[in-house]
């Protein structure tokens, strides 16, 4: 049965068949973004590393789903767990889509608990090119809430305060130096946000987002 990393595989293909194409971002309905086009671009394409989750979890959760028959290829030590929302540049895009070493062991041992949009990616890229991430997300989602999905938002959840913590209120690593743009997009975000967002978006982004969506603006 075709699995969700089938089909961020195909997508990944796909894109890589135009070859101007150098960054790659997976993103969901629910995502937003945080900043205009520029500044997403320009992160991007100046930046040394790839943004795709990965850490080692000792917990239920992470290596609580390792199973032993994936071993040797992949060991317990090698198991991670991330965001399946990932950017990611051309070179580990490549590495991705012509993977035929890991992906047929998770595809025949990674069963619930194990999720392979959740294992395969950040296990794949410790074992052949941790180097070219910078083992962050640079989609914010809030998980404050317990449970095994993240905060779903609502039209009464959106304010000019919230965006703008989720947009400035972070410090991370940025090519080796600090950075409060951490977050290019968030998620998860009813439909109902989207009055809001758009009435929000000109101070924000610095451009008028009706002008590109003259059916919702009737």
């Amino acid at each position: 049965m075709p699995t969700m990393i089938d089909a961020e595989r195909r997508l990944l293909a796909n894109a890589l068949l135009d070859f101007s194409n150098e960054r790659f971002v997976l993103l969901s309905e629910t995502c937003i973004p945080l900043f205009n086009f520029i500044t997403i671009y320009n992160y991007f394409v100046n930046s040394n590393y790839s943004y795709l989750g990965s850490f080692d979890d000792p917990g239920r959760r992470g290596r609580g789903r390792y199973n032993r028959r994936m071993w040797p290829t992949i060991t317990l030590s090698d198991w991670r767990i991330g965001s399946q929302w990932f950017e990611v540049q051309r070179k580990l895009a490549i590495q991705i889509v012509s993977d035929s070493k890991y992906n047929p062991v998770f595809q025949a041992h990674c069963r619930p608990p194990c999720y392979m949009d959740e294992h395969y990616l950040p296990t794949l890229v410790t074992k052949i090119c941790p180097q070219l991430t910078s083992n962050t997300t640079v989609t914010w989602t809030d998980w404050a809430r317990g449970g095994p999905h993240p905060t779903r938002f609502v039209r009464k959840d959106v304010t000019k305060v919230f965006l703008n913590r989720v947009r400035n209120g972070f410090t991370c690593t940025y090519n080796g130096g600090l950075s409060h743009i951490c977050f290019l997009f968030a998620r998860k975000f009813h439909p109902s946000t989207l009055q809001p967002l758009l009435e929000m978006a000109p101070g924000l982004f610095g451009f008028n987002p009706w002008n590109f969506l003259p059916a919702i603006a009737k």
